[in-house]
């Protein structure tokens, strides 16, 4: 159940843009590509292929030292263009180098202070920091069991281990969870020797989450003043009750859930695997102290080591037993679990059922979940391209305040009046200090056409204002393709990342309903204005619909397979094809992944990857390898008079050339995900950088009229910076990759290639 992707390590976000550009008008720029065509004929289609054929075997450093080996006149104004972006390019990579190692050199040093105070030994804070620090290490180097190996950082693995430990005996859950998380962080790919620890304290923290929230608001709140900052807010119980978010559960909703997840997961869990699950789920929930606020009979010793024993010989039955289990099975153990309830904890059936739930469905996979009732309106709106709220972008400031980012375009709070910089101070006349983003959601958003009245502080010439607005909730579209530079308007972008080369770029945050659609929007501007090359940039993309995968990876493969889904047992399930009518096959594109780039990015990437590698189309991956999220989720209704849904793995993907994408999480697993053709790492500092930046640039400031809202003395960054400055230096490599094939002639590629369906795995 526990977070075991890699992506722990990194502040992650989505990264969008925003600034002013004016569009020429479509075909303008193609007569002046025509141009400078003409003049660069002594570039060559030879010397082009031969940069990224350099490029895929020998990585970033292939491209240093080309510029040399132009065969043509430097004076001629596009080669040198090229050959100012090549220094360029190789300016920031010297650069990247060498902060590398000072910072790790620096970590290092940093590390072994931590561990080495001045006074008395290293504090559990020391501790977690030092991890972190470790963490950042393996980033910088690019191999995690190199740095495990360090004396200094085993020795930190080592003490981190003992003080874990300490703090879950001592039931500072909080502390034990984060020290268990940056263990798994540290040796999650060397062998896996925390995901059972960090498991159980994620477990533990939820149904403190859930039952009392304010013993987790009291753990955070002493968590945040060990390092000497201000105490948070004071605890909000608004909208925290745990009764009503548990309406709906019942012991045969759990039993439907448990007997389709073991008739259908891809892995072969067993029914006995998920009950012992289950149960070791309840021995958490019994044996966590705090949670007799909820549940007074946990505070009874007697009635604790009643439910304890009945779980233990429960569990020692069930793994002495050889016999397949069924809905009988399943229904028994559940009768017998909540009849010994009754008789000493006596735990609401709901509560007892829901963790029971979850426990057995943890035994699966990550992507395996009951949803329960409570749940499905927040499921639905994480996948979908639209929800129903009011349409703004929340954030809590540094003084813990409710406060709006920006109101989006078109939407009812933007048409109300509201503002960027405006802080929510009540809601529906309840007050908001204290309140999480989770509380925040739950209370603004509700159905189509009903109201919710926010009362709102804004800052005004010499006080602060406070001003109460009703907004009638509505369908929120969410625009899921970006482009380098914002315009004006929500879906008004600059395509081009350069001009005068023809080279689009496009971002896409997710895959959603009318991701293809705004995509194939997109490609008939860029067309219009001259398009002779892509970026298409799929980092911290989380994935979303097959369908839309299958869409947009059709607009660069003509034909054949896309994807295909097989049980555990190799059998296929089912071949996605492409659609047709691919509208950029004739160009040369680079795609860029990394770390969160997943699922739905990783068919997409991999299938352009697999096309490119048997000959058919001209692209080529960049970055870092993506996060090996391969798996099919089936989502069920679980009928028994409740919204409740089961999401189960029940299939893997695979690539046309026979690639298998998913990570199993076996110890000392090597092989997962999209292995770009060519490696470019970046510093853990330059993927915060460049976070910020994109962050920032992407926010569309809106007054109460709709209108672009400029600030003269604080303009927003210039994603322009994210090159010029060496922050992105995987964009950089892709952007030298298209300059150098763009300068050949156009002639000898816009010929289409007959497809070529790849059929064994390359490399």
């Amino acid at each position: 159940m526990g977070n075991r992707g890699t992506l722990g390590r990194l502040a992650a976000g989505l990264a969008f843009a925003c600034a002013v550009a004016l569009v020429p008008a479509p075909g303008a720029l193609a007569q002046q590509h025509a141009l400078a065509e003409a003049r660069t004929t002594a570039i060559d289609d030879s010397w082009s292929a031969r940069v990224w054929a350099q490029a895929r075997e020998k990585g970033e450093g292939a491209l240093l030292g080309l510029v040399s080996d132009f065969p043509a006149d430097g004076a001629d104004e596009p080669i040198a263009r090229l050959r100012d972006s090549f220094e360029l390019f190789e300016t920031n990579l010297e650069k990247r180098n060498a902060e590398r190692v000072a910072r790790t050199e620096s970590v290092r040093a940093e590390i072994e202070a931590a561990l080495r105070p001045a006074e008395g030994a290293p504090t559990d804070l020391d501790l977690s920091k030092a991890m972190r620090l470790a963490a950042e290490w393996q980033m910088l180097v690019g191999d995690a069991a190199v740095v495990v190996r360090e004396p200094i950082v085993a020795e930190l693995i080592s003490r981190a281990e003992s003080a874990a430990k300490s703090a879950e005996a001592r039931a500072d859950w909080l502390m034990a969870s984060e020290l268990f998380h940056r263990l798994n962080v540290l040796t999650e790919e060397v062998d896996g020797r925390h995901l059972d620890d960090l498991d159980r304290q994620n477990d533990r923290l939820a149904m403190i989450r859930l039952y009392v929230p304010e013993k987790l608001w009291e753990l955070r709140n002493a968590r945040r003043l060990m390092e000497a900052d201000t105490p948070l807010p004071p605890y909000n119980a608004t909208a925290d009750g745990w009764s009503q978010k548990l309406n709906g559960i019942s012991r045969y909703l759990v039993i439907r859930a448990l007997l389709k997840a073991a008739q259908s997961n891809v892995e072969g869990v067993t029914t006995a695997s998920l009950l012992d699950g289950g149960l070791e789920a309840v021995r958490t929930l019994a044996t966590t102290e705090c949670l007799s606020d909820a549940f007074p009979g946990i505070a009874d010793a007697s009635a604790r080591e009643a439910m304890v024993r009945f779980v233990d010989q429960t569990r020692g039955e069930l793994r002495q037993g050889h016999r397949a289990l069924g809905v009988r099975d399943i229904t028994a153990l559940i009768e017998s679990l909540l009849s010994t309830n009754q008789l000493s904890l006596r735990i609401p059936e709901e509560a007892l059922l829901h963790e029971f739930g979850n426990g057995a469905m943890g035994r699966l996979d990550e992507y395996s979940s009951i949803i329960w009732p409570d749940e499905v309106r927040r499921f639905q709106r994480n996948t979908r391209g639209s929800f129903v709220g009011i349409g703004v972008q929340i954030h809590l400031d540094e003084a813990q305040r409710l406060a709006v980012v920006t109101p989006l375009e078109g939407t009812p709070a933007q048409r109300v009046g509201i503002r960027a910089g405006d802080v929510i101070s009540k809601v529906n006349g309840v007050s908001t200090v204290g309140f999480s983003l989770d509380q925040a959601v739950d209370v603004i958003t509700g159905p189509r056409g009903t109201t919710v009245t926010l009362t709102i502080e804004r800052e005004a010439a010499d006080d602060t204002q406070e001003i109460e607005f009703v907004i009638t909730r509505d369908v929120i579209d969410v625009k899921s393709v970006k482009g380098w530079k914002r315009g004006e308007r929500e879906d008004d972008w600059e395509w081009f990342i350069d001009r005068e080369a023809g080279i689009g770029y496009v971002r896409l945050t997710q895959f959603q309903e009318n991701t293809t659609a705004e995509l194939e929007r997109a490609i008939v501007r860029m067309r219009g204005d001259g398009l002779r090359g892509l970026i298409l940039d799929l980092r911290f993309n989380p994935g979303g619909l097959l369908n839309e995968a299958v869409g947009v990876a059709s607009q660069f493969i003509e034909s054949g397979r896309i994807v295909t889904t097989e049980a555990a047992d190799g059998s296929v399930a089912g071949v996605e094809t492409a659609l047709g009518g691919a509208t950029l096959a004739d160009l040369p594109v680079v795609v860029l992944i990394n770390q969160g780039s997943a699922s739905a990015s990783e068919i997409v990437a991999g299938a352009i990857q697999d096309y490119a590698r048997a000959g058919t189309i001209d692209a080529i991956v960049v970055g870092e390898r993506s996060f090996g999220k391969g798996s099919v989720q089936n989502v069920w209704p679980l009928p028994v008079q409740t919204d409740a849904m089961l999401k189960l793995t029940t299939q893997y993907y695979k690539l046309p050339a026979g690639r298998l994408i998913h990570r199993q999480r076996h110890p000392g697993e090597t092989r997962w995900g999209i292995e770009p053709d060519v490696p470019v790492s970046m510093l853990p500092s330059q993927i915060e950088a460049s976070l910020l930046l994109r962050q920032k640039a992407d926010l569309l400031v809106l007054d109460e009229n709709g209108a672009a809202k400029r600030d003269d003395a604080e303009p927003p960054p210039n994603p322009d910076d994210l090159l010029a400055e060496g922050i992105d230096l995987q964009l950089n490599t892709a952007l030298v990759l298209l300059q150098s094939r763009t300068l050949a002639p156009i002639a000898s590629r816009t010929t289409m290639k007959p497809v070529v369906e790849p059929t064994s795995a390359v490399r």
